[in-house]
């Protein structure tokens, strides 16, 4: 029984955890590049300690023909996190956490297309209704202005990385869960040092005391460990409860948006996040 909850309970906190996002994201004081940067820093260093005193050793010989791949969805994750914490600015953080759940719609769309899987009518059918809901959460009738469009399509482009790298590593078959993403943690910090030398530059000095600690926060337990916990469950459990729990994070999402930061839902919103977290949970089981 405990093998049964043990992982069940990690996957529904890890979930839970990822929808407090926003809040936090909002206190710090950087630009998005700077902060997804020191998430990656922090939670390279986190998880680096905890395969440290686990004493897991990361299979490099059997990886070469990888390493490629692994760069790759690194640079993905990185931009991705920049476009989400970008979305944030711009939009609530439900309309842009619900943009960003359209990445499991791509990843459907694109499948068949580099794996050559048959496209089913329900896939479609699941498509078509969350595309429906996207466009209800727009705010058709009730748009608030052209930033909330801009946080929607940051959003968006935040889904397209997102799927860019779930397909990625789809690819890479001899890394396993909490080594990849540690290496991909890696791969993201090497492609974000430039561009934050280029762009921003390093402006910690300007964060209060509440900044420093909500990027701790994000960086170590939103990030770190809260991605240990994923990883060590995904393995325990099967696909179709992975797939039920992992829409823990979007209601989570919305629930704070509207409670705790008083960001308001239009019916039409309502309805269209309905569609795309309904239609996309039903394709996946």
């Amino acid at each position: 029984m405990k093998k049964v909850i043990s992982p069940r309970l990690m996957m529904i906190l890890s979930m839970a955890i990822f929808g407090t996002l926003g809040p936090f994201v909002r206190n710090i004081s950087v630009s998005s590049g700077e902060l997804a940067l020191y998430r990656a820093i922090l939670a390279a260093l986190l998880i680096a300690v905890f395969l440290f005193c686990t004493k897991s050793k990361i299979p490099f010989d059997g990886m070469k023909k990888e390493v490629p791949l692994l760069l790759a969805s690194g640079v993905a994750m990185g931009i991705n996190w920049i476009l989400l914490f970008e979305a944030y600015k711009y939009t609530t953080v439900s309309v842009a956490t619900l943009s960003y759940y359209f990445a499991p719609v791509i990843v459907t769309m694109v499948c068949p297309l580099l794996f050559k899987e048959k496209l089913t009518g329900k896939q479609i059918i699941c498509f078509v209704m969350s595309t429906i809901g996207l466009v209800l959460i727009t705010g058709i009738g009730d748009v608030s202005g052209r930033s909330h469009l801009v946080g929607i399509l940051y959003g968006l482009g935040a889904a397209v990385f997102y799927a860019t790298v779930v397909l990625l590593n789809k690819f890479i078959k001899n890394v396993e869960g909490i080594h990849r993403t540690f290496l991909q943690f890696l791969a993201a910090i090497v492609t974000l040092i430039p561009y934050v030398a280029f762009t921003s530059g390093v402006t910690l000095g300007g964060m209060t005391g509440t900044g420093w600690v909500c990027l701790l926060i994000v960086g170590l337990l939103h990030t770190g460990v809260t991605y240990c916990m994923y990883f060590s469950s995904m393995k325990e459990l099967p696909g179709q409860q992975l797939a039920i729990l992992s829409y823990i994070d979007p209601l989570v999402a919305v629930v704070i948006s509207v409670t705790v930061l008083g960001e308001a839902m239009s019916i039409l919103q309502i309805v269209g996040g309905i569609l795309i977290l309904g239609f996309t949970c039903w394709n996946e089981l």
